[in-house]
């Protein structure tokens, strides 16, 4: 049984590149919340801090279609909507997959991670531990992160 005080969580490195969402998400949520140790402890946190790397060149599935800037576009893109709530009356504002990953690629993944982790104060820190960058390059090195395999 793990404990607090003794535990020592590692850092990860996870290359996104050609990943599908929904499979990246479901080895994160793993590693972040520690299932992938013998040690796993529900009521502690045992997870690792994970840095992913190539955010933006992450794949949905459903049909490819042609793009001229995303060589994995597909439909999944189109039809896939976020919603989110600015606070005021009638303030629901809704993207598509496809307009998120220009602007925001990296909170495709963080949300489909979130949504996979425990909604409790643990989740939120676990979330925490989760280091999404756009690009090759990150800035953890002095961490060490050691590199797992994509699949």
């Amino acid at each position: 049984m793990a404990k607090v005080e003794t535990y020592e969580p590692s850092w990860v490195l996870v290359d996104a590149n050609d990943q599908v969402v929904g499979r990246l998400a479901v080895k994160l949520a793993t590693i972040l919340m520690g299932k992938h140790k013998p040690t796993y402890t529900p009521h502690v946190d045992t997870g690792d801090y994970v840095v992913v790397v190539n955010c933006e060149k992450v794949k949905f599935g459903g049909s490819r279609v042609a793009h001229p800037t995303h060589p994995g576009f597909s439909s999944k893109m189109l039809t896939k909507t976020y919603k989110r709530f600015t606070g005021y009356t009638n303030g629901q504002k809704f993207t598509t997959a496809a307009e998120m990953l220009e602007k925001k690629p990296d909170e495709i993944l963080r949300s489909a991670v979130r949504r996979m982790l425990p909604k409790t104060k643990m989740g939120r820190a676990m979330l925490k531990k989760l280091k999404l960058f756009v690009g090759p390059n990150h800035e953890h090195q002095a961490q060490c992160p050691q590199p797992i395999p994509a699949n």
